[in-house]
């Protein structure tokens, strides 16, 4: 009954973030992609309704899939994006932007400015959230979270038990993630806030699936608003992956006929995700989606505006070739989007 009723509480927080404007927005954005696959029109200029800002692009944790971590990318240069450019970003975004996701690649912990991005925002009406490893979660961090108006947070928690929590999270802390949910859970209490929704997210993985029932127990015991068991996106798949689940519904790979591992589902000629939202990295590039780890396919940098970047012709001509043939792009054949 407790939760039921905070999510009620909760239903009407977001509600009050909504405007005309943004609701229009959201039409024509969708009226656009509807369009868009059934070859009627190649794309209406709009806004996205959701956007990833990279407040940092580098991380304290070397998790073994991810190209950070593992220093894949040998071109990623270590930022904190420029606070003046966020706040011209914002201040462009606001009249139409509904959820601004303050994270991409790096740790935004790494930031100290991050409560100062979210407070800017906040007040801008849009609804903020970030994702963290929790290492830097500390009681003075979590209070200003709190205090800043972040209206989500997801913490990495993928392991019930340090030897398990280790073997993915190389050269983290399963206590410290522990303290940090603690820490958001008291502030929130002490200061009479419902937000952050605060949501354990455990990556479901050969090496922990055997943990999934203690994480659902320890997120109780933590009293966190949510908890979620996503699946792993896995760079080296076709032969099998050491990490890869044993769990059917958690896993985005399946067996084919010749025994090789191949993504579930289709892959059809449209991406909603194009239309929805986007990108800009620590650098200040809009990139059309998350799977673009590298900045391969840069649209132009919001020095000028989002929006030219946006609809000018080199983002037009990357959306109709995905209408064409999404698989010609490396990003997008590992997505199940």
């Amino acid at each position: 009954m407790r939760n039921i009723f905070w999510i009620i509480r909760f239903s009407f927080h977001i509600a009050n973030y909504l405007t005309i404007r943004k609701i229009v927005n959201l039409s024509v954005l969708a009226f656009s992609y509807f369009l868009s696959f059934l070859k009627l029109e190649r794309y209406k200029p709009c806004m996205p309704f959701f956007l990833s800002v990279e407040v940092a692009n580098y991380c304290n944790l070397q998790c073994p899939e991810c190209p950070v971590g593992t220093k894949k990318n040998t071109k990623l240069i270590a930022k904190v994006i420029d606070y003046e450019l966020y706040i011209k970003l914002i201040n462009e975004m606001k009249p139409t932007l509904q959820h601004l996701i303050l994270y991409f690649q790096g740790e935004p912990l790494l930031n100290k400015q991050l409560p100062d991005f979210i407070q800017y925002a906040h007040k801008a009406r849009i609804f903020t959230s970030t994702s963290t490893n929790a290492q830097f979660l500390t009681k003075d961090n979590a209070k200003l979270l709190v205090l800043s108006g972040l209206d989500k947070i997801i913490i990495s928690v993928d392991g019930s038990t340090q030897e398990t929590y280790q073997k993915y999270r190389i050269g983290g802390r399963l206590d410290k993630a522990i303290d940090g949910i603690k820490h958001l859970v008291f502030w929130k209490n002490e200061l009479k806030s419902i937000t952050p929704m605060v949501e354990i997210q455990f990556l479901v993985l050969k090496t922990n699936e055997h943990q999934m029932d203690e994480m659902r127990l320890l997120a109780k015991r933590l009293k966190a608003n949510r908890m979620s068991f996503k699946t792993a996106q896995l760079y080296d798949f076709e032969n099998g992956n050491a990490l890869m689940t044993s769990k059917t519904r958690y896993s985005r790979y399946k067996k084919n006929q010749i025994g090789k591992y191949v993504l579930k589902g289709k892959q059809p000629n449209r991406c909603l995700r194009l239309w929805s939202g986007g990108v800009v990295n620590a650098h200040g590039e809009v990139l059309p989606c998350c799977f673009d780890k590298e900045s391969n396919y840069s649209f132009g940098n919001v020095s000028a505006s989002y929006s030219a970047c946006r609809n000018n012709e080199k983002a037009s001509e990357f959306r109709k070739s995905i209408l064409q043939n999404r698989k010609q792009f490396e990003i997008c054949r590992n997505c199940t989007n």
